[in-house]
């Protein structure tokens, strides 16, 4: 069945158009225009109209560790390697698989309250197998959100037991869960190397192989970290954009995370290779880790996606929160008002996400997923609607997200805050696990 879903305005070819329209037909976009004109075109469309509000592509959260949301609020003011302890490793053997389901089902439910419709999760307690991973893409399925499942392959021996695995036990765990959800539109595996300080010079290149084999990207964490510089330095003599050509896995299927400390040649080296940064603005703040140089590395070529990182390392998880944080943060830092815009903002968290992770979502172009939001142009924090773009990238709240549609599934609806999974379910959930917790920690 082909449905026409319309409202006030739609954010169609880079603005908002009046009455604007779009075509579903299962879960792709077929058309997208003025509604008048598709009227015409598809007159037997089942029509959805959506007075006072807006429809938007859907956000892309290309950077996340579900689990970390059960953690929020824990280790808070705390330097790096104080809040890792006393966050991730205290609390990491404590977290059985239902735990980890339950921890997703919170991060992927408030995602989709604040309009991402699709999230990479960041994925690393194995527990020696895929159970864990499997309770993960579980949440995912049944709150249907479209899940990249970037699966960790650790081997630091300095991490907790349930991170860490040998390189053929990562390989083949990886590869299988690749091969089993291989086609499935809502699901899609990647293999992720922790970062230089946690995986060895073997495992990054084991993972890249793997990427190139299943013809994915790779995701890794690098330079996050003024210390984790230091560290590459003093072990391999070379900075870390430089140890990892110096590896072979320098190239367009490289998602960095982060990209804190990068010199000159990094940047240049980085930018011209093709890849994609999914770029934290918030967390980076949270932890004091620094300021990527996000101007330098777009002029370098470097595709520029957003992400949230762990909800215990940013407490907010909204892709809409990291336009504005990217834009703010580098304007500050190069006093320059212009380094970012609000329309570059708003790609890197929508667009550029797609382009990241290989997905055709983050835009309402034809052929595209269905995956979009309807936001409240009455909303108080959209005033006045004559500046709707500028005040949905630098002012808009949470409270303004009304509706949200993935895979041409409505997913979330306000003001009723109907989830697949219940928020109260997933609230008595969180807090029967602490009551758990209280007396394990």
């Amino acid at each position: 069945m082909q449905k026409l879903y319309t409202a006030d305005y739609a954010y169609i070819n880079d603005e908002f158009r009046k009455q604007g329209a779009l075509l579903v037909e299962g879960d792709v976009i077929k058309a997208s225009g003025d509604l008048d004109d598709l009227t015409a075109l598809y007159p037997d469309a089942d029509l959805i109209r959506w007075d006072g509000q807006a429809i938007v592509p859907g956000t892309v959260n290309a950077h996340n560790h579900s689990f970390q949301s059960l953690l929020r609020g824990i280790a808070i003011d705390k330097p790096f390697l104080e809040w890792r302890d006393q966050a991730l490793y205290k609390y990491t053997p404590h977290l059985d698989e239902d735990a980890i389901y339950t921890g997703a089902l919170l991060a992927f439910g408030e995602m989709l309250r604040y309009g991402v419709t699709t999230v990479c999760d960041f994925y690393y307690i194995h527990n020696g197998g895929t159970a864990y991973d499997e309770a993960v893409i579980k949440a995912a399925n049944d709150l249907g959100i479209r899940l990249v499942f970037a699966r960790t392959m650790y081997d630091w021996d300095g991490a907790p037991l349930a991170y860490r695995e040998s390189i053929p036990d990562a390989v083949e765990r990886t590869r299988s869960l690749a091969v089993k959800y291989q086609g499935n539109p809502m699901v899609t595996v990647h293999p992720a190397p922790h970062s230089p300080h946690a995986a060895s010079p073997e495992m990054i290149q084991a993972g890249h192989r793997l990427a190139v084999e299943l013809d994915t990207p790779y995701h890794i964490h690098v330079a996050e970290e003024m210390f984790e510089v230091e560290e590459i330095l003093r072990d391999y003599g070379k900075r870390p954009i430089h140890y990892l050509d110096s590896l072979g896995v320098l190239d367009e299927r490289m998602i960095a995370i982060h990209l804190v400390w990068l010199d000159d040649s990094e940047v240049e080296l980085v930018g011209s290779r093709g890849g994609s940064l999914a770029y934290c603005p918030s967390s980076n703040m949270f932890l004091a880790d620094g300021i990527t140089r996000i101007p330098d590395l777009v002029k370098a070529g470097l595709n520029v996606s957003l992400g949230t990182d762990g909800a215990c390392s940013n407490n907010r998880i909204s892709v809409y929160e990291e336009m504005r944080m990217v834009a703010m943060l580098q304007k500050v830092a190069r006093l320059d008002g212009t380094c970012v815009t609000a329309s570059q903002a708003y790609k890197m968290g929508t667009a550029n996400g797609g382009r990241a992770l290989r997905l055709p979502v983050g835009s309402l172009d034809v052929g595209q997923y269905a995956d979009f939001a309807a936001i409240d142009v009455h909303d108080l924090s959209l005033a006045p609607r004559n500046e709707l773009f500028a005040n949905m990238v630098y002012a808009m709240q949470p409270s303004a997200v009304k509706r949200v549609v993935v895979a041409g599934r409505t997913v979330y609806e306000a003001p009723s805050g109907i989830l697949t999974v219940p928020e109260r379910t997933i609230g008595g959930r969180v807090d029967a696990l602490f009551e758990k917790l209280a007396k394990l920690v």
